[in-house]
Formats: structure tokens, sequence, C-alpha cells
């Protein structure tokens, strides 16, 4: 049986399709979950994850919402690549996504975030959020040495995105939480959520950190 999402209008489409290339830009083979409530969806992509046992590299997922045209009872973990190739074109007047038929098989989608229970703890300049991605980026581009494998990518990402730097740290005197991992920052850049001269808004729940910004959430299981 065909699957599909149907959106209130061709810009949300078109948002789509910009948030799902992003993520994609970070992972060629990545998945994307949906998840409605009523006529609410959730878009949920992966953007760091833990590789083996002794991997520290944190779990950080991206969260955007968009708004059903109906309530559609919806739990799918599918291909990015997949989806973006269902996707309308950009002259197409439609607000309907096709979804493929396969599911996608991916750890990350089992890690289920809270909806509720969030406990504000500061804010953050999305300037500051910036730069601290920007440096994280060029620190493993530095370090990373060429036509280097894999196992040492990861070992680096691990390094530089599983710590917290200044940023993150309660002592800057903005947050009151614990620790935020670099890898938050580097997701919300990533994602195209942080718009200048805005704030980000940082929460907690248990072992789950939450920063809210303009274009979306990046939710981080510590």
């Amino acid at each position: 049986m065909a699957r599909s999402l149907a959106l209130t209008d061709p810009r949300a489409v078109a948002d789509l399709r910009t948030f799902l290339s992003r993520a994609r830009s970070l992972d060629a083979q990545g998945a994307v979950r949906f998840q409605s409530r009523g006529r609410a969806l959730g878009i949920y992509v992966c953007v760091l994850e833990p590789h083996g046992l002794l991997d520290r590299t944190p779990t950080v997922l991206g969260l955007r919402t968009a708004a059903l045209a109906q309530e559609q009872p919806l739990d799918v973990t599918v291909s990015l690549g997949a989806v973006l190739d269902r996707m309308p074109r950009q002259e197409e007047d439609t607000a309907e996504v096709g979804l493929p038929p396969m599911d996608a098989t991916v750890s990350w989608a089992g890690i289920a975030p809270p909806l509720g229970g969030w406990a504000p703890v500061g804010a953050v300049a999305a300037d500051t959020v910036r730069e601290a991605a920007r440096a994280g980026i060029a620190e493993v581009a530095r370090t990373v040495p060429v036509d280097a494998g894999s196992a040492v990518v990861d070992t680096v990402r691990s390094q530089v995105w599983g710590r917290s730097s200044a940023w993150a740290q309660p002592v800057a005197g903005a947050l009151t939480g614990g620790p935020v991992p670099d890898g938050a920052a580097f997701a919300a850049w990533s994602l195209g959520f942080l718009r200048p001269g805005e704030q980000v808004a940082v929460a907690e729940n248990g072992r789950w950190v939450r920063l809210s910004a303009p274009g979306g959430h990046v939710l981080v299981k510590r």
C-alpha cells in the first residue's frame, strides 16, 4: 500500500525538503522518523550517535515540527534519500509527500526523547552556539589526517562533539543545569536552526537536554 504525508500547503513541503536535505548532507545514508500526534507531525533526524560500546559520542537528534492537513496516525522511520526522491518538484503545487514502502532500521529510532516534563535551565545567544559549532568543525578538519579511516574519524568526532566547551558550561553564567555537549551546537548550526541575534532556550529532563532555537529543536542524550 502506498504511504504518504498530507501537509497543509506547498510551503510546508518546501520547508521539509530543506530540512531533510540538510540532514542528508550530514549522512548520505541517514534516515528520518515521522511521528504524529493528532495533526502535529514530529520529524526526527540523527546528527550524531555512538558507534560501539566505548564510543562516548552523545546521541544528538534534530527535530522539526509540521502540521498535517488532517489527523493521520503515523510512526515510521524511512530513508532520507528515498523520501527526498519522492518529494514533489518545487514548481508543483501540491502538499502531498510520498513515503517509501520499506522502513529503515536504525538504532536511534528506538530511543524516545521525552515529550513533556522539561525544566528550563537558561538560554544562550544563537551567535555563541554558531561560533562553537564552527570552532568544532574547524578542529575536526585540522585533526583528521588525510585519507584517515572511519575509525580515526569517529574517534576525533567523539572527542570534539562529546565534550562541553565554555558556552555550554554552567559556570558561564547563562545556564544552571548540567554541561551541554558541543555536538548540540553542531546539530543546531548544521540543520539551519539558528538565527542571528536570537536566543536558544535550554531545558533538561533527566539525561536529556534540549536546545530550542527559532528553526527547530536539538535533543541530546548525555
